[in-house]
């Protein structure tokens, strides 16, 4: 395993993480596999654990409490998010001093630990004033159950916005954020990656693979495959466009040209940039597990860096004037 700086931050995480959000809690069967790929995972030196109080209602972050309670704590890091509704009550949702709080306690029971080394927010709450909730996220780090937090989908203003607060009231700093960042999504290199260097913010991308668009899974001219993602899900869906699967058949084959298959080579295409911390994947089974970690492997050319450029149309944001 390899592992990055949170930024301008001592803790270093894995290159490779793993995320809860697709983990399948229904039943015993699936409970084991998955249980069996966190253990091989922290195994084979994975140490960053994501997960939210809205996944699955609170049954991924119980899930993985049970299964990291076996583990030793110091070599872990874990973290859970807060915003989405938690119950029916108007204060069980957002960014509210009240429902973080409240939220915290939450998910460090249900994760059976005392204290999480990352804590995002999910979303920005505009129903909160801004300074509420930082002082909130600065008072957990003062109480030692957060020791780092940060924010999930915020705009390159939101976190400037922050960061002008917490200079004013001299509160601990905004560490982390966890953006979306993939091939076909690479709207933080714009202007957030440049804001997170400036302030030395470290990145955590969540759908590296694009939903399962870059696993090589969904194929142009294939039927979807049973039981994947795609027969269920919106998001994976919006993303089996033609153009897209013509693209899949380009970056199957460059990825050939380097002996290795797409989902290694779309992991290790996000690590080209030192900036990124550690990638936040979906992997809940063994063999999707490893697979995972052979992106750490993979050094991708700037012929094939420029040629993904061009596949996609992705020029960075520059207003010419005059």
């Amino acid at each position: 395993m390899k592992y990055r700086n949170l930024g301008k931050y001592g803790l270093k995480v894995s290159e490779i993480a793993v995320g809860s959000w697709m983990t399948d809690v229904s039943d015993t069967a699936k409970q084991t596999e998955a249980a069996a790929t966190l253990q091989l995972a922290f195994e084979k030196g994975v140490n960053f654990f994501d997960c939210a109080d809205a996944y699955s209602g609170g049954a991924a972050e119980r899930f993985l409490g049970n299964v990291l309670k076996e583990l030793p704590r110091k070599e872990l890091v874990l973290s859970s998010k807060v915003f989405f509704p938690t119950g029916d009550g108007p204060n069980d949702r957002g960014l509210s001093r009240k429902h973080i709080m409240e939220s915290v306690e939450t998910s460090l029971t249900n994760m059976a630990t005392d204290y999480l080394d990352m804590y995002f927010c999910h979303r920005f709450d505009p129903s909160t004033p801004l300074a509420e909730t930082l002082q909130a996220l600065s008072d957990l780090v003062d109480s030692g159950k957060v020791l780092y937090y940060g924010v999930s989908e915020w705009t390159p203003v939101q976190v400037l916005q922050a960061q002008l607060i917490i200079q004013e009231r001299g509160l601990h700093p905004l560490s982390v954020i966890q953006p979306q960042y993939n091939m076909t999504d690479r709207y933080i290199e714009h202007e957030m990656m440049a804001v997170c260097e400036q302030l030395g913010i470290g990145i955590v991308p969540f759908s590296p693979l694009a939903q399962g668009l870059l696993t090589g899974k969904y194929r142009q001219g294939q039927p979807i495959p049973a039981g994947s993602r795609a027969t269920y899900q919106d998001q994976i869906q919006a993303l089996l466009t033609e153009e897209n699967l013509e693209r899949v058949e380009v970056l199957t084959a460059m990825a050939a040209e380097l002996n290795t298959d797409l989902a290694s080579f779309s992991l290790a295409w996000a690590l080209r940039d030192p900036r990124i911390s550690s990638l936040i994947t979906g992997a809940t089974k063994a063999s999707q597990l490893e697979n995972n970690l052979k992106a750490l492997e993979v050094t991708i050319p700037e012929a094939h860096l420029l040629k993904i450029d061009e596949l996609f149309g992705f020029k960075k944001f520059k207003r010419q004037v005059g």
